[in-house]
Order: C-alpha cells, then sequence, then structure tokens
C-alpha cells in the first residue's frame, strides 16, 4: 500500500503486468478503478504493443530500485546509455514548481514574446490550474498562442487528453495551424469525421475515448443531449473553447456544453476577440468558468485587480505587440469611402422611403413647431429600417425583402379572415407601399450594362484599378450583409471583369460564401482563396466569413459593398485580412451611396460616419468596441437604429453609448502594455545529454537501434534541396508502431501527401517554413510536403519510446570514465500531488563515496565528460562491487529527497496557502452578502468552497517519493586487472551520427 496521491507508475517507469515488461507512458488516477495506466511492451512477446491496464483491475508490479541490475553499456561511444538518459529526461514532466517556459522557441513560428504570455500567464503561481480567457483583437495569433500553451502542458504531462471546441468555419483552419506549426496533430470529430471513423473504432465505443486529442465543432458539440453520456463519462487534460464569447448566455446550449466540460478538465483555455458584452455580470459568468471563487460580487469588481490572472488582453498598438511584429504585419492604409451618387431609379427608391416608411419625431423650437412627426407606413418601424439597409446593399436585395414581407403579411390577413376577425387595417398600407417599392426595383436593370446600379459600377471600376482581371495574380474579397447581393454580384461582376464563363455559367475565379453554404463547401471555398495556385481571384462574402476565418494568405484588398451598423463587425470584417502574417499594406473601400434628396438617409447618415470612427479607434486603442461600450454586434445595431427612430444621429450615439470606463470593464484593455520587449517569459531550466539539440538526439537514436539496416527496416533516406538544407524521410508503413501513432493525423494530410507510404520530416525552420509557403501556392492541397520536427512531434515521441526499452527489465547502465573518481549512481527522484503529478523532479548524483554529498545528475555528467567524443577504453572495474552498492546508493538518495522535501514543496504551498485564504475570504464574503432566505445560492457557495478546497488538498506534495537508479558512472578496469569482468578494446567508430538527419 502507499499513500494517498503517490505517483508509484510515472512515466518511464517499468512494471510487470500479466508476467509482461511494459513501459509507463502515463497514468493518472481514476475515481473507481485506481490509477489507469498506458503502456508500451517491453518484453519480446509484446514489444511495441500499446495497452492500458487498471490497478483496480489487474495486478501491476513497479520494478524496486534496490533491485536495479547493472549492465555495461557496450555501445560505441556510450550510446545507448546517453540515448536512454535523454530519453527518461525526455519523457519525464515537468514538476508543479516549474513555472517557465520549455519550448517557446522550439516551433515553426517567429518566437514573438508577446504570443508567449498566454503560457506564462496559464502556468504562473497565482492560478490553481492552467485557466484563462485569451482575448486578444482580432488578428495577434489567438491560435498560435494556444498552440504554445498546450505544447507547454504537454512537456508537463497535462496535455495527453485534449479536447478543442470551435466554431466550424475555423475547424480545419484551427487543426492546420496546431500540426503544421507545433506538430500536435488533432482527430477531426464533426459530422463528417465521425461518420468516417466509425468504422475504425469498436462498435458502441465513445469516440472520445478513441481518440486522445481531438477537434470538434461547437455547433456539432453543442447538443449536449446527444454527447452529454460520452462527455460525462470522460476527463480531459485540457480543453479549449474558441470564440467563447458566446458562452455568456446563461441557459444557451453553448453553456450547457460548458458548464458540462469544465468541471472535467485540468486546464481550460477559452478564447475571444470579443470576450464579454459591456456587462460587468455576464463578463463575471464567463470567468467564472475558469475559477468559480474568483469574485463575490458579479456586479461590482475590479476587472484588473480581481482577474487579471486569469486573463490577457492585447491590441496591436500594445508596445510589446508593436516591438514583435515586424514585418510579420504590415501597417494597414486608410478606408477609402468611394461615394456613388444615386441613379435617377435609386432616387425615387430613397423619397419612396424618406416619404412613407422612415419615421422622424417632430422638432419643437421656442416659437412652437418646426417638423410635424412623420410615421412609417410599416406596422413594424424596425422593419421600416431594415427596408433602408437592405436597398443600401442592392435593389436586388431589396425585391427579395420585399417578397417576404409581402408573403407575411397575405398570412396575416388569411390568418386573420380564418379567425372570423378584421384584419389590421394598417396592413393596407404598408401592403400598398410594398407595391410601389417592388416597380421602382422592376424598373432598375439587373447590372448586366453600366448604368444599371452606381454602386455596382463603381466595384466594378474598383476592382479593374485594384487590378482584378484574367491573367492576374490579385485577389479581392468583397463583403455583403445581404445573401441575394452577394449571388448578384457573382453573377454580374465577373464577366464585366472579362472572365470567361464556364458550362454551368459559374465562374472558376469566383466564389460565394455565406451562412446558406453547407459547412464543407464552405471548408473547400476557404482553401481555395487561401491557395496561391487556385484560379479563385474573387471571393464574395457575408458575414459568416468576418469572425475567426484567416484570408490574409493571398490577399490584402477588402470592398465593404454593404456597410454594417456595428464598429464590431466593421473590424472584424477588416481583421480577415488586416492580420499577423499579412505582409502586405491592408486596403480597404467602401461603397457610399448617396442621394441628392432632401433628408433622405443614405450611406452618409451612418456607414460612413461608422467608418471613419472604426479607423480612428484602430489607430487610437487597437479596437473599436472600447468606442461603444458595446460588445456585441447585433447589441450595437439595435441601440444604434432605436437612437435613430427617436430623431438622434450617430455621434449622439456614440456619445452617449456607456464607454468602458462606465462599465468599469476599462481594465481589460491594454493589460500589459506596459511589458517591454526585454522582460522576456522565464524559460524553464530542462537538463539534456544533448544540449537541447533534438536533431542530434535523433539522429544517434536511428544509429543506435538500425545501426546500418535504416534503409531496410524502415526505409529510412535523407538529402538536401537546392539550398543545401538537410531533410530526411521514412516509410511509417514498415513501422506499425509509428504508423498507429500517425492514424491521428488529418485524413486529408495522410492522403494527399501519402504519409503512410513516405513520410518527409526536415529539423531545418527555414526549409520547413519554405514548404508550408509552397503549399499555399499549390492548387490542390493546403498541407506542406515537409513536416517540421519540433520536440512533441509523434515521431520524436515514437523514437524516445523506442530507445527507453533498449535495456531490458530494471537495467540500468554503466557508463566508464576515466575522468570519475568514485563510482556514482545517478539516481531520479520524484515526488507527486493526489493526483498523481510530480511536485518535485530532481536528478542526483550519489557517489560511492560516503563522504561526498548528493549532487546533481547534470554535474556529474559534466565532470565525467560523458559527451559524443567519450570513447570507450574498458569496462568497469568490478560489476559485482558495483551491484552490491546499489541499495546503499538508493538509501542515500531517499534520505536527501526527505531531508529537502519541504524547501523544495515549499515553492508549491505557499502560492496554495494564499489561495486558501483567497477562498476562505471569498466563502465567507458571499454568504454575508446573501439575505437570510438564500438557501439555495448559500448551498452553492459551500459546494463551491468545497470543491476548490479539495483540489488545492490534492496539489499538495504527498506520499513516499519514488526513485529509479537510472546509470552508474565508473572509472574503467585497468587492461592488466585479474578482475575485469569484460575484455573492452579501444572504441575506433565516430561519434554518434552513423545517421544524422541534420547533416550529410
Amino acid at each position: 500500500m502507499t499513500e494517498q496521491g503517490q505517483n508509484r507508475f510515472p512515466p518511464g517507469a517499468q512494471i510487470l503486468v500479466r508476467d509482461e515488461e511494459w513501459l509507463v507512458r502515463i497514468a493518472r488516477r481514476t475515481d473507481h478503478d485506481g490509477d489507469r495506466i498506458e503502456a508500451i511492451g517491453v518484453s519480446e512477446f509484446v514489444r511495441d504493443e500499446e495497452a492500458v491496464f487498471f490497478t483496480g483491475i489487474d495486478t501491476v508490479e513497479l520494478l524496486e530500485p534496490e533491485k536495479t541490475r547493472l549492465v555495461p553499456d557496450t555501445s560505441s561511444y556510450f550510446r545507448r546509455g546517453r540515448l536512454f538518459l535523454e530519453a527518461v529526461l525526455r519523457k519525464t514532466p515537468l514538476p508543479q514548481t516549474e513555472r517557465g517556459l520549455a519550448l517557446a522557441d522550439r516551433f515553426l513560428l517567429d518566437p514573438l514574446p508577446y504570443q508567449q504570455r498566454p503560457a506564462e500567464l496559464a502556468l504562473s503561481m497565482r492560478n490553481l490550474r492552467p485557466r484563462i480567457l485569451i482575448a486578444d483583437v482580432v488578428g495577434l495569433g489567438k491560435t498560435l498562442e494556444i498552440g504554445l500553451t498546450l505544447a507547454e502542458l504537454i512537456r508537463r504531462g497535462r496535455g495527453e487528453r485534449i479536447l478543442v471546441v470551435t466554431p466550424q468555419s475555423v475547424l480545419e483552419q484551427f487543426q492546420h495551424e496546431l500540426w503544421t506549426r507545433f506538430s500536435i496533430p488533432l482527430v477531426r470529430l464533426d459530422s463528417l469525421g465521425i461518420q468516417r471513423i466509425q468504422r475504425d473504432i469498436p462498435a458502441g465505443r465513445n469516440p472520445f475515448t478513441h481518440y486522445k486529442r481531438v477537434i470538434i465543432s461547437v455547433d456539432t458539440l453543442k447538443n449536449i443531449g446527444q454527447y452529454r453520456h460520452h462527455l460525462e463519462r470522460i476527463q480531459w487534460d485540457a480543453v479549449v473553447i474558441d470564440e467563447s464569447h458566446n458562452l455568456i448566455n446563461q441557459g444557451s446550449q453553448r453553456r450547457a456544453l460548458a458548464e458540462t466540460l469544465t468541471p472535467r478538465t485540468d486546464a481550460l483555455l477559452l478564447a475571444s476577440a470579443t470576450p464579454h458584452n459591456g456587462d460587468k455580470r455576464s463578463f463575471a459568468d464567463l470567468v467564472s468558468l475558469l475559477d468559480p471563487a474568483a469574485i463575490v460580487d458579479r456586479d461590482h469588481y475590479d476587472p484588473a485587480e480581481d482577474l487579471g490572472h486569469l486573463f490577457i488582453r492585447r491590441t496591436k498598438i500594445s508596445p510589446e505587440v508593436r516591438n514583435g511584429i515586424g514585418k510579420e504585419w504590415a501597417d494597414r492604409g486608410p478606408t477609402r469611402s468611394l461615394r456613388c451618387a444615386a441613379n435617377e431609379t435609386e432616387e425615387r427608391i430613397f423619397a419612396e422611403l424618406a416619404e412613407h416608411w422612415l419615421p422622424t419625431p417632430s422638432t419643437s423650437t421656442e416659437f412652437g413647431t418646426a417638423d410635424q412627426e412623420r410615421t412609417s407606413v410599416s406596422t413594424d418601424p424596425l422593419f421600416a429600417y431594415n427596408v433602408l439597409k437592405t436597398f443600401l446593399s442592392s435593389h436586388k436585395a431589396l425585391g427579395e425583402l420585399v417578397d417576404r414581407r409581402v408573403t407575411a403579411l397575405d398570412k396575416r390577413v388569411a390568418d386573420a379572415v380564418a379567425e372570423g376577425k378584421r384584419p389590421d387595417r394598417a396592413i393596407d398600407g404598408e401592403q400598398a407601399a410594398l407595391a410601389r417599392l417592388r416597380t421602382l426595383v422592376d424598373s432598375m436593370g439587373d447590372g448586366s450594362a453600366p448604368g444599371d446600379s452606381t454602386k455596382l459600377d463603381a466595384l466594378v471600376e474598383q476592382l479593374e484599378l485594384i487590378g482584378v482581371r484574367p491573367g492576374s495574380d490579385i485577389r479581392a474579397v468583397v463583403f455583403s450583409e445581404r445573401v441575394e447581393t452577394l449571388k448578384w454580384l457573382a453573377a454580374k461582376v465577373p464577366e464585366r471583369l472579362g472572365f470567361t464563363p464556364e458550362k454551368d455559367g459559374g465562374h472558376a475565379a469566383v466564389r460565394v460564401m455565406h451562412g446558406g453554404v453547407v459547412e464543407e463547401q464552405q471548408r473547400v471555398i476557404r482553401e481555395e482563396f487561401s491557395l496561391a495556385g487556385s484560379p479563385v481571384r474573387l471571393l464574395f462574402a457575408g458575414d459568416v466569413a468576418s469572425e475567426g476565418v484567416n484570408l490574409h494568405r493571398q490577399c490584402h484588398h477588402l470592398i465593404h459593398y454593404d456597410i454594417p451598423w456595428s464598429l464590431i463587425r466593421i473590424e472584424q470584417r477588416n481583421g480577415r485580412i488586416d492580420r499577423y502574417g499579412q505582409r502586405h499594406e491592408p486596403e480597404f473601400r467602401a461603397l457610399i451611396l448617396t442621394s441628392g434628396q432632401p433628408g433622405a438617409k443614405d450611406d452618409r447618415t451612418v456607414a460612413e460616419k461608422l467608418l471613419v470612427r472604426e479607423e480612428e479607434a484602430h489607430k487610437l486603442s487597437g479596437t473599436a468596441e472600447a468606442e461603444t461600450g458595446y460588445y456585441r454586434a447585433d447589441e450595437e445595431e439595435r441601440r444604434l437604429i432605436r437612437e435613430l427612430m427617436a430623431g438622434g444621429t450617430v455621434e449622439e450615439f456614440l456619445a452617449s453609448a456607456p464607454a468602458a470606463d462606465d462599465t468599469d470593464l476599462a481594465g481589460l484593455f491594454g493589460q500589459v502594455d506596459t511589458i517591454t520587449e526585454e522582460e522576456l517569459p522565464d524559460r524553464a531550466e530542462v537538463p539534456s545529454l544533448f544540449d537541447g539539440d533534438t536533431a542530434a538526439f535523433v539522429g544517434t537514436a536511428f544509429a543506435e537501434l538500425y545501426e546500418d539496416h535504416a534503409e531496410d527496416v524502415i526505409g529510412l533516406s535523407r538529402s538536401k534541396d537546392a539550398k543545401q538544407r538537410p531533410y530526411f524521410s521514412l516509410s511509417p508503413d514498415k513501422a506499425p508502431d509509428l504508423l498507429r501513432r500517425l492514424k491521428a493525423l488529418p485524413p486529408s494530410y495522410l492522403k494527399e501527401q501519402g504519409v503512410a507510404e513516405r513520410m518527409i520530416l526536415s529539423f531545418d525552420r527555414g526549409l520547413a517554413q519554405d514548404k508550408l509557403t509552397e503549399a499555399r501556392e499549390a492548387t490542390d492541397t493546403i498541407w506542406p510536403t515537409v513536416s517540421y520536427l519540433s520536440d512533441i512531434h509523434p515521431v520524436v515521441e515514437w523514437l524516445t519510446d523506442k530507445v527507453l526499452v533498449q535495456f531490458g527489465r530494471q537495467e540500468a547502465p554503466v557508463i566508464t570514465s576515466p575522468h570519475v573518481e568514485h563510482p556514482v549512481f545517478l539516481v531520479q527522484g520524484i515526488y507527486s500531488n493526489a493526483l498523481g503529478r510530480p511536485t518535485v523532479v530532481r536528478w542526483m548524483a550519489v557517489s560511492a563515496d560516503p563522504d561526498a554529498p548528493v549532487g546533481e545528475m547534470t554535474d556529474a555528467l559534466r565532470a565525467a565528460k560523458v559527451r559524443p567524443d567519450l570513447a570507450r577504453t574498458g569496462g568497469p572495474r568490478d560489476l559485482a562491487h558495483l551491484q552490491s552498492l546499489v541499495p546503499a546508493a538508493v538509501v542515500r538518495a531517499r534520505e536527501h529527497l526527505e531531508q529537502y522535501k519541504e524547501e523544495w514543496a515549499q515553492q508549491i504551498s505557499v502560492p496554495l496557502a494564499e489561495y486558501r485564504k483567497r477562498l476562505t475570504d471569498w466563502r465567507q464574503e458571499s454568504l454575508d452578502s446573501l439575505p437570510g432566505e438564500s438557501t439555495r445560492r448559500k448551498r452553492q457557495v459551500e459546494k463551491t468552497a468545497g470543491d476548490q478546497a479539495d483540489l488545492l488538498d490534492q496539489l499538495h506534495t504527498t506520499g513516499l517519493p519514488l526513485l529509479r537508479v537510472l546509470a552508474v558512472l565508473d572509472r574503467p578496469a585497468p587492461e592488466s586487472t585479474p578482475h575485469e569482468t569484460s575484455q573492452e578494446t579501444p572504441d575506433h567508430g565516430t561519434p554518434d551520427h552513423a545517421f544524422d538527419p541534420a547533416e550529410n
């Protein structure tokens, strides 16, 4: 029996189950079946097989350190021993005490400090668990920030089971970024993905348990009734919810989803560029998902002071962002408002709207009424403004709206007659006005010829000016709020630009994307628009493309054909091409329909003014939402229309809106503006025998594992590109254990690149980036031909596991060096918390000299000069004597751990004690603030406090340490020593690099 929380089975430990030897990959405590252990086979019969064991079901024996058998390392330059030690170092999770970043500079992206801040915040001492809201404004790279944070969690053994929930529109984009940039494969489990994998998993099997790292659209998963029974049975290491502002609405399906997932995950990463709706209570509800005991009063709190450890928000003008982005994000140009004077028919429509549709309140002077109130002909004044907005989009959209309204009014009349009631007489007037509008719309041309529509003429002119034409590579995205407008533009614009129609009447150069386009087709359209080799030059897009979608890869021209009456929506649209990675100056144009009619409400009334204000806000604060105090586009537009209906103006609306200071959410803005580029996030201390050089480790591993047969066994070969940049390739289908790991990769990637047959990899960042760029130049794929090898790449993890099983059951190598005086035992010591996660990890060097203090393993290796050039000159002096010293070395290591346990544990207990005090204060203040009859709320407070206190108890260091003898350093025996245990000859091989993937 062991004390509660002792992690008996840390990654890398060897266990005996069912009379076979296994290597622990990950172990976690379960509620009912003891420890759940994921392991890989070591002994011959189960070698490389993956298995899951439960200590409540199987007898799992941990091989005791005192019984470690010492084995001389006879490999060239002690290659096997060095690889084994490095593999243990890599597989051992970083402890809870390590707050620095371990992998921040090791991925296929620019190492920008501002993008590393979320990972730093998630791991900070003030956070009980890695739970934060990433609230950077549009375009800063929240996906990259999430990837960096997940990678750090993986390195800490806290990222084995990952669930990413995103809108459908960005699902594949997210999947693509995490694989190509970070080597994190996510299995796609949207509706198509689930259908695809049903034949690959056992019938009735929960797909979320079959795959460890998955991505799914919120639209698929929000049907909480369908998936609750699956989700409630799973404990995640990390859950990511993108566009998390959609979780604010209590009682919604998305909120129910979040409340199901939140208690079942350790880490929680929320992301949103618009994280709140201006209401403190709503924002408090969102943050409560991260820490339910963060604030007492949801109506009175300071976001920066009370919640600053739970969220991070920057804008493009934040100093650290501005200093870091350099040439990777060109400054945007001014928004060009292009005024288009209405033609004769359009003027008649303006006159009809002003006279009959748009209500105006009476205005008074000290001498009496100046203007009489004019009511709308519509029975719904809000609909009247919808008529105006629709006309400002296009007459085609107006015609479609009129037809729908006529149908709706006819139904109201028919329903009234059927019920024996008199129809509302006001309907007659609106029906007559609708008929007049229909006649005016019909009198306009269809847009095939100049003069039919002034805005259409202006659009064609601007596209010609930009350079969108047959034979040109220039692309543009044209936004409109109305589907009918998009369809009409897609039908008329291409031919006027000279594009030849295809047999079906469409155009290869044009795509249309809006909410009515099915999910899979939207994905294809986005992919086509992002590939340089694709013929698509024009994307006519609705606002479904304005949130989270990258359109900047091949495009830096955006035209607002119509303008949303929302600063937030304008900013979101512009953010599609104005974002990190945009190397050309983003250019924005907006078509402004103007009227000469006195009192007419044209695009100058609202749209043009909002465009100006959005641009000013971008320059001053980097975001538009602070300008109005509203943080949801629909709410902002609704309030603005009400202001206009009351006789107000856009200026009055902006002046009277609840500014950020008034809502006390100003702490959300400029939170880290004081951070300078010099204040880099702390780096973790990660020991390594290869100086952190993963390429050298991989090359050495291939040389040791396959010697001269790698080409025959796994098809391993290497080469260089035209710029002499190295890469290598192998055939996963020749290595079934590797192929199983790659099954988690996107099927489109596996199929298009033929990865199972041939996988091409490189440690060269420049080569990998060029191949990623080339993929965007292609016509049929977004996936690069070369995979960048990060530290957490499946191939690196596969090799690490194979290296670990090179020694037999409970064996440790003996490495000889002439620079060693007394034998030194290298021992790993781990303390854990009640959740089984390491809190303290020590790498000890225990000398056989009883007077020598216990030292650091890396110091001992350095003193013994254990390097790639340390040649073998003989075996250990007396292997039997060394073996007899093992138990004493284990005792000394255990005593050393016990002696300093409290000192090391203090690094954890101090922040936990601070949180416990905050929790106690929160509980008391929450109870004191409740009226006496609030029994339900009091129970809720007590439950939250109890749950958080239980979690605190589980995070403390507890139990006995786990010890493992990893290796022994000894002086080689003299050649003439009679009791020499093995005759060694000098090692005349070459250090390490019989195969080096980084060099020829």
